[in-house]
């Protein structure tokens, strides 16, 4: 590699990674990738299709240079406008990339402030209209379909509220960023927003961070986007069609991956320094939406403290991104522990946050890379829907009083209700026994997924429990918050290979919101996400238990970790 910065410790899967760099290279893999050949991933016509609308990631970093002009004009306007906060309504591909400028680089200097508003939960949004200076606010709807259900229920709310307190022109205070002619375009046209900003159609939701989901809400932050697009455009260059497999850092790194999920090494553990810690939620999304289908795939693990060797089993790849100045994601001695215990381990180190611009397209190479290798189609999600279609079936035969028709707990105690696919209202097993049976079906090379329908103020209580689970059953652990990972890890779930294991939390919201033009309330559209994501793990033959809470008071998920301890302890 010519990367000076990287480091690899591949231990006996080297030959073979260097075996695969070959066979790439013969197959003239790195000029077929940006001939745009969708025969490096499928060979029938209508993932040919689907896959050449899907490839104009490929040559943003220079297409979008073009658009510079226009982004910096609309910014100087908004802040000669006197708008000091930008919130942004979006899920998945259109959240977290903002998500990682906002935290990475923070707001500079005369710039505004941005908010990421990716929730259905009621109480997070409750917050966010109490928190909001909204005359001062600049709303981003963000939507590469246009039809994002939580996107376009926000932008209902948060108009409504503008009508409220005596908005004259409330759409003048929103912009849209989506693809030509969807439905956001339309109701952008006719509400007279301030800004439509219409993507690249050939550019999917997770791959769009340097298109203008990703350049418009950095703009608006004060990041240099001419420095950033630079980065990109020389990484692009150091990956470009005559440069080698064994030379090209995105398809070493993409085969490298692809390697080792197939010898049982699938799950990809990030190590990031404090101000990269957002970018791992951003490759949690692009690695498992691509690659996690046909039962196969690579399971991203973000925000997982770094454990002692014993804590870990043998399907871990370690990834660690050091930001220069920065706390190291891995010191010289945690390293030296997991290449000796045989972890394979590969690191790099980033010269500053504008660096981010080429690491983007380094993990974009990747995944495209790593998903030929293992044969899937990288650039679909095909069992999103499944989550989607069932939430829409619950919420559409309300009854009258608008509510709802909840399965019963199979075990219930003390305000904790248990849920898995025992017969509806069998209490025989008991709240102990249930718990501890569903542990016990837990088998090394298994994952276990939280999946949270609570307040993010609790992350830090599960994050506690997830490391409980982690050093007990020396398995990998994720935690996702609902709705958000059903628009990430959501289609690894479903798509990738049955080795996951799921506790879902919910619990009941203190606020209800209405949604503007709806039949139900987010309250109820939170409710059915959940049931809804259940019941397709379910149908999928997941192993999947859901813990309902009566609240979600500070001691009620202490109870919850003291019970998994116990359970843990049951013979």
């Amino acid at each position: 590699m010519t990367d000076r910065h990287l480091k690899l410790h591949l231990g006996n899967a080297e030959a073979a990674v260097h075996n695969t760099l070959t066979q790439l290279a013969n197959e003239k893999f790195v000029q077929r990738l940006w001939d745009r050949d969708t025969t490096l991933w499928k060979t029938d016509a209508d993932h040919r299709k689907t896959i050449g609308h899907r490839l104009g990631w490929l040559t943003a970093p220079a297409s979008m240079r073009k658009q510079l002009p226009q982004i910096s004009a609309f910014t100087d306007d908004v802040r000669k406008a006197g708008f000091t906060d930008a919130i942004l309504l979006g899920m998945g591909g259109s959240s977290l990339a903002p998500e990682v400028f906002g935290t990475s680089f923070g707001p500079q200097a005369g710039y505004l402030r941005l908010h990421v508003l990716d929730s259905s939960n009621p109480d997070v949004i409750t917050e966010a209209l109490k928190r909001s200076k909204l005359e001062k606010s600049l709303f981003i709807v963000s939507s590469k379909s246009g039809t994002t259900t939580e996107t376009l229920s926000l932008y209902r709310v948060f108009e409504a509220q503008l009508r409220r307190q005596g908005t004259a022109r409330p759409g003048q205070q929103f912009i849209a960023i989506t693809d030509p002619g969807t439905p956001l375009e339309q109701l952008a046209r006719e509400h007279t927003f301030r800004r439509i900003f219409s993507n690249p159609a050939d550019i999917g939701g997770r791959y769009s961070v340097l298109s203008y989901f990703g350049l418009v809400p950095a703009a608006l932050l004060g990041i240099d986007l001419n420095l950033l697009l630079g980065r990109a455009e020389n990484l692009s260059q150091h990956c470009g069609p005559e440069v080698t497999p064994a030379l090209n850092p995105g398809v070493y790194l993409g085969a490298a991956l692809a390697v080792l999920a197939r010898r049982g090494q699938d799950k990809l553990t990030l190590l990031l320094s404090p101000s990269l810690a957002s970018l791992g939620v951003w490759i949690e999304q692009l690695v498992a939406e691509s690659t996690g289908k046909e039962g196969v795939g690579i399971l991203p693990i973000g925000d997982e403290s770094l454990g002692q060797t014993q804590n870990y089993g043998d399907d871990r790849i370690f990834v660690a991104i050091t930001l220069a100045g920065d706390t190291p994601a891995l010191d010289n001695h945690q390293l030296g522990s997991l290449v000796a215990n045989k972890h394979p381990v590969i690191s790099w180190t980033l010269p500053d946050c504008y660096d981010l611009g080429g690491e983007f397209l380094r993990w974009e190479i990747a995944t495209a890379t790593a998903g030929a290798l293992l044969g899937v189609n990288p650039f679909d999600e095909p069992n999103v829907t499944e989550s989607k279609d069932t939430t829409y079936a619950l919420l559409n035969p309300l009854t009258t009083d608008n509510r709802q028709t909840s399965p019963q707990p199979v075990a219930q105690q003390e305000g904790v209700g248990l849920y898995t696919t025992q017969p509806p209202g069998d209490l025989s097993l008991g709240f102990e026994d249930t718990l501890s049976q569903f542990l016990a079906t837990i088998q090394p090379r298994d994952y276990l997924a939280l999946l949270a329908y609570l307040h993010p103020r609790h992350e830090q209580a599960l994050n506690k429990i997830r490391l409980l689970l982690r050093n007990r059953l020396r398995i990998a652990t994720t935690l996702g918050f609902g709705p958000r990972y059903l628009h990430s890890t959501g289609q690894f779930h479903k798509g990738g290979a049955n080795h996951g294991v799921f506790i879902q939390i919910t619990t009941t919201n203190h606020h209800d919101i209405t949604i503007p033009q709806t039949p139900y309330s987010f309250g109820q559209l939170y409710e059915a996400q959940a049931l809804g994501d259940f019941q397709v793990l379910q149908r999928r033959q997941r192993r999947v238990l859901r813990i309902h809470l009566q609240d979600d008071a500070p001691n009620r998920i202490t109870a919850l970790y003291h019970y998994l301890r116990d359970a843990l302890k049951r013979p």
